[in-house]
C-alpha cells in the first residue's frame, strides 16, 4: 500500500480509501459483510474510511461504527453531510442549524466523539460560504471534527470558499472529493489545477466509472451489474454517450491486456498517477470486490500506458458530461438564467 500526505494537513493516508456507500440496503451488505470488508481493508493497509449520513439513511455510518469499534485511533474517519435526510426541508444543506445537528447525529451513529474529516457533500447555493465555514470552524474548535472538506464542488466554488475563509478569518476546506476516472476526465481542466494551487488533498470517487471500468462490462455481454439495476439509463447502450463509453472500454481493455493488468488495476492506477490526486475511493460490496481492488494498491502505470489512455480518452474530456454533479444551478433551472 502506498501512503500520501493529505493536502497540507500532515496526515498520512493510504492511496486507496475504503468507501462505505454500499454498506447497508443500498448495496445489500449486511453488518457481518461490512465488518469483514473493514477487517480485510485495514489488514491490507487501508487507513482511511469514508462514509456519509445519507448512505442508506444513516445505516452505513452505523455499520462503520460497529466495524471499527475498539480501533478508532488507528483509522482516519471521514463522513459527509448536506444532502437531504428525509422530507423535512431544513434537514439538508450547509446551514449552521443543520450541520451542528447532523454532525451530532453522525457521531451517535458512528459511536465516536469526533471525526477526522467532515465534508460538505454538495455545494448549497442557498447558504453563504461564511455561514457554512463559520459553523465548521466552531465544530473544529470544539474538537468534534479535526478537518473539513468539500465534495464535488465546481472549481469556482472551491476558489470562492478559500477566499471567504481568508476574508472572514475562518478555517478553510483542506480537501475536495470529486468524481474522476478514465472516462470522466473533465476535472483535469478546472478542478485539479485549483486544488493544486491551494494545496488541497483530493479523494476521488467513482474511479471505476460506476462499474464501466470494472471489467464486467464488455461488448456483447449483458450488462447486469448492481449499479445498472437501479440506474438503467446510465448503462443503456442505445444512448450515444453510452456507446461511446463502451467503445472506449473495449480499447482500454486491449491496453490493460498488453500491460498485463486487470481493468481495475488500469483504472485505479490511472487516477492515482495524477500528481493532484491523494487517494482513490473504492466501494466494494463483497470481499471478492475488495480483493480485486486491493490488487491495484501498488500499481504504477508506465508512461507508455498513460500515453495510450490519452489517445483513447483525451485529457480534460468527460465522455458523459450529463452525469456531472457540479453543474451550475442556472444550467439546470431555467428560472435562474432568466430575468
Amino acid at each position: 500500500m502506498q501512503y500520501r500526505t493529505l493536502g497540507r494537513t500532515g496526515v498520512q493516508v493510504s492511496s486507496l480509501v475504503l468507501g462505505a456507500m454500499n454498506f447497508g440496503r443500498m448495496g445489500r451488505t449486511t453488518q457481518d459483510d461490512a465488518t469483514a470488508i473493514v477487517d480485510a481493508a485495514l489488514e491490507a493497509g487501508i487507513n482511511l474510511i469514508d462514509t456519509a449520513d445519507m448512505y442508506s439513511d444513516g445505516e452505513s455510518e452505523e455499520m462503520v461504527g460497529k466495524a471499527i469499534a475498539g480501533r478508532r485511533d488507528d483509522i482516519v474517519l471521514a463522513t459527509k453531510a448536506s444532502l437531504p435526510m428525509g422530507e423535512e426541508r431544513n434537514h439538508q444543506g450547509g446551514s449552521r442549524r443543520w450541520l451542528v445537528t447532523e454532525l451530532h447525529n453522525s457521531l451517535r451513529r458512528l459511536g465516536v466523539d469526533h471525526v477526522d474529516l467532515y465534508q460538505i457533500h454538495r455545494w448549497d447555493p442557498t447558504t453563504s460560504d461564511e455561514e457554512t465555514l463559520s459553523a465548521l470552524t466552531d465544530l473544529q474548535r470544539a474538537g468534534k471534527i479535526r478537518y473539513f472538506g468539500s465534495s464535488t464542488f465546481p472549481a469556482h466554488r472551491v476558489v470562492q470558499a478559500q477566499w471567504a475563509a481568508r476574508e472572514h478569518h475562518l478555517s478553510r476546506y483542506v480537501t475536495e472529493q470529486p468524481s474522476y476516472s478514465i472516462l470522466q476526465r473533465g476535472i483535469e481542466s478546472h478542478v485539479l489545477p485549483v486544488t493544486e494551487q491551494y494545496g488541497l488533498g483530493v479523494l476521488v470517487w467513482s474511479p471505476l466509472a460506476s462499474g464501466w471500468l470494472s471489467g464486467a462490462i464488455r461488448q456483447g455481454r449483458e450488462i447486469a451489474t448492481n449499479r445498472s439495476a437501479f440506474m438503467p439509463r446510465r448503462f443503456d447502450t442505445s444512448i450515444p454517450s453510452n456507446r461511446t463509453r463502451l467503445d472506449a472500454v473495449e480499447r482500454l481493455a486491449k491496453v490493460a491486456d498488453a500491460a498485463g493488468l486487470t481493468m481495475i488495476q488500469l483504472a485505479l492506477g490511472f487516477v492515482t498517477a495524477h500528481p493532484a490526486v491523494t487517494s482513490a475511493i473504492i466501494g466494494p460490496r463483497t470481499l471478492d470486490h475488495l480483493r480485486s481492488h486491493l490488487a491495484a494498491a501498488d500499481t504504477v502505470l508506465s508512461a507508455d500506458v498513460l500515453d495510450a489512455i490519452d489517445t483513447i480518452v483525451a485529457p480534460g474530456v468527460d465522455l458523459a458530461p450529463e452525469e456531472k454533479y457540479d453543474t451550475p444551478p442556472s444550467l439546470l433551472d431555467p428560472s435562474l438564467r432568466r430575468r
